[in-house]
């Protein structure tokens, strides 16, 4: 489990440093380091709880903002959202980042439940 988590900690910000390129990095910025620091923590067996779950509901309400683009995506057909990065339809760039957000929740709550199985030791 420390492997996994010091590799989503470095891989985290990795992701925060290439966002610094786009024209919005501060969300993904905060959100990317943040995930990085609960997996950083998590290496050393340290959880807060109340940060976890604020990390998690914010991507969790920003995942569900963009819910509406990914919607969009699929009824236009699912169109390849790989092939360039410079994205030719709004959607499609929102769509990257409704999955890069989906990706971030699940490592928080991962995160989050090993914060809980920590309490009750």
């Amino acid at each position: 489990m420390k492997g996994l988590n010091i590799l989503l900690s470095v891989l985290m910000i990795l992701f925060a440093y290439f966002q610094m390129n786009d024209p919005d990095p501060y969300g993904w910025v905060f959100i990317y380091l943040s995930t990085a620091v609960v997996c950083g923590f998590a290496f050393f067996d340290k959880y807060y709880l109340p940060f976890i779950t604020t990390a998690l509901s914010i991507s969790l309400l920003w995942t569900a903002s963009l819910l509406p683009d990914f919607y969009q995506w699929i009824v236009n057909g699912a169109d390849s959202i790989v092939g360039s990065m410079k994205a030719k339809e709004p959607h499609i760039e929102l769509t990257r980042e409704f999955l890069g957000l989906i990706i971030i929740s699940g490592i928080l709550y991962f995160q989050y439940k090993q914060a809980r199985k920590s309490l009750v030791k």
